[in-house]
């Protein structure tokens, strides 16, 4: 019996070592960080959507003959590196995603930004939940809502750690 709740401890603090796990995420994954061709330069934009990003993962960077910028919203639309808030130009760039909200990155290289080389992400916050309803900035318009076909439930390794959690002590509880 005590090693049946050992057991099942250790299964919970393993389930919730996990669920909080900080992730690195290699940009662009095989691709890495380069200019794209004509036809891909979408590719970051498309990486990016793919990916989830919370508070505390990473962003690495690998490139040859290049660099990696973070710079302000204004920098990343006009691919403009002139006020840098980080820098790398060793080949390999590691940024830690501090706090929730935009980042942006471009290309050191002159005109590569312009041929698709800079990323936008959105961090999410350690528990993010998306709201049932929103309020749109001012001076704009929500979409109409879409017809649904069933009920969102939003299920995250925390909640069912929890719910593992309960159903084990409540067993443990009623055994004589």
């Amino acid at each position: 019996m005590a090693s049946l709740s050992v057991f099942f401890c250790t299964c919970f603090v393993i389930a919730t070592g996990l669920g909080n796990a900080e992730k690195v995420f290699k940009v662009g994954d095989e691709f890495g960080w380069q200019e794209p061709g004509q036809n891909s330069s979408a590719v970051y934009t498309q990486w990016a959507s793919r990916n989830r990003f919370q508070v505390g993962d990473s962003l690495s960077f690998e490139y040859n003959n290049d660099s990696v910028i973070e710079v302000d919203k204004w920098g990343y639309y006009h691919c403009d590196g002139s006020k840098p808030i980080v820098a790398f130009n060793n080949g390999h760039g590691v940024f830690k995603l501090d706090r929730p909200g935009p980042f942006y990155f471009i290309s050191g290289t002159p005109n590569h930004c312009m041929g698709g080389q800079r990323l936008l992400i959105e961090v999410m916050g350690l528990h993010h939940h998306s709201p049932l309803t929103a309020t749109p900035p001012a001076g704009q318009l929500a979409p109409s809502p879409q017809p649904s076909s069933g009920v969102f439930v939003s299920v995250t390794i925390g909640s069912l750690s929890t719910l593992l959690m309960g159903t084990l002590i409540a067993l443990l509880w009623s055994l004589p």
